[in-house]
């Protein structure tokens, strides 16, 4: 069985801008561009499922990506397909991701929406990402096949089987994640991989936190996947090489697959509705919007005068200024408005750049020293 995709490989590889390509090869090329971005060294501060960054031990974003990508290069290479493009979408598959996880997104989006704009979608921001966000408005000039991958990685639906298109998409047309698939069996690859990376890794943050235990999942589930997330994975990777073909798609077995939903809604019930993870969406809201409002304050009532920004004596002030004055131009090109530069701002930031953007909001700083200074601080008398 040979899986070709039946797209030119010179589309596959065509880049917004052209350039000559180097020994890397194109996918690989992209890799490197990946993981020099911004973006993706956020990633290592901004929470998978569980918000918990003082446990080395929980996984991140960043932690997740590159077991999507380890996880799809392991089924591309079972298939004879190309693990380097499967890497490189593994990689940036969530570089558009908000800080706090999905709780982060579903919080983002309703602000968007109430302000106008669509819905938020980490998927099509990841794009956003790659295509303009990073370096300054001019992306990182990916392959359209990576392109694509990140586009179209959608790990949060559960399907059985993942058929690619072969047809080459305007990514820049498309306004929402809704019916869209992958164009290659790498980026399908992908997309199994994503929900075969969290299953059990979420599952395993969840036992370490004390939430539930391994002996909660039904005894039926843990025969057939495991009892560990390294045994749940090389169960599903497995199944995934044995299972796919030409005609099926990139697929999960029969024998497998009823195991895989009911370890889904498990997680569901227990640990994504769990009360736990139901108090974030409360604190993070307060948070999130404090930081919203606050830039979209500064930029109603400061515009180009940079004294009044730095009047605030604050870094997110200082460094949202900076980013405002280096971007204008380029939303005004891409977008034709600024809509979207809050959000997009807010997020790209991490969940620890998040706590100490709202305490420089809630506590300044600036004014404690300032009386502190004076001769007449809280160690003397003022005199009469």
């Amino acid at each position: 069985m040979r899986m070709d995709n039946k797209i030119s490989p010179h589309e596959l590889v065509k880049r917004v801008r052209a350039k000559s390509e180097d020994v890397r090869g194109p996918y690989y090329r992209d890799t490197t561009a990946i993981i020099h971005s911004s973006a993706f060294r956020r990633l290592k501060h901004k929470t998978q499922v569980f918000f918990a960054p003082s446990n080395d031990h929980i996984c991140t974003r960043i932690e997740h990506s590159l077991h999507v990508a380890s996880i799809a290069s392991t089924i591309c290479r079972g298939l004879g397909l190309d693990s380097e493009l499967a890497w490189a979408i593994g990689m940036g598959h969530d570089l558009g991701h908000t800080p706090f996880g999905h709780t982060g997104e579903k919080i983002i989006s309703a602000m968007m929406q109430e302000s106008g704009l669509p819905p938020f979608e980490h998927e099509l921001h990841s794009l956003r990402v790659v295509d303009f966000l990073a370096h300054d408005g001019r992306g990182l000039n990916l392959t359209y096949a990576v392109r694509d991958g990140i586009a179209s990685h959608n790990g949060e639906k559960l399907q059985k089987s993942v058929m690619p298109t072969f047809t080459v998409k305007d990514l820049g047309a498309i306004e929402s994640r809704v019916g869209i698939l992958p164009a290659t069996w790498e980026a399908a690859v992908v997309r199994q991989s994503d929900t075969i990376a969290y299953i059990g890794r979420d599952m395993e943050d969840a036992v370490r936190l004390g939430l539930i235990e391994w002996g909660d999942l039904d005894e039926a589930v843990r025969a057939r996947l495991g009892s560990s997330n390294a045994q749940i994975i090389d169960t599903l990777v497995m199944d995934i090489i044995e299972s796919s073909t030409t005609e099926e798609g990139i697929t999960f077995s029969q024998s497998c697959f009823p195991a895989v939903q009911a370890m889904m809604r498990f997680n569901y019930q227990h640990i994504y509705k769990s009360r736990l993870l139901e108090g974030y969406e409360r604190y993070f809201s307060r948070l999130l919007r404090l930081i919203v409002d606050y830039l979209r304050y500064l930029i109603d009532e400061c515009s180009d005068d940079e004294a009044r920004w730095r009047e605030e004596r604050n870094m997110l002030a200082a460094g949202f200024y900076r980013h405002y004055k280096e971007m204008r131009d380029a939303y005004l090109s891409h977008d034709g408005n600024l809509d979207r530069l809050v959000y997009d701002y807010v997020a790209g930031m991490s969940d620890t750049f998040c706590l100490d953007c709202a305490n420089e909001i809630l506590k300044p700083e600036h004014l404690n020293d300032e009386i502190a200074s004076a001769m007449t601080g809280k160690w003397f008398d003022a005199p009469r």
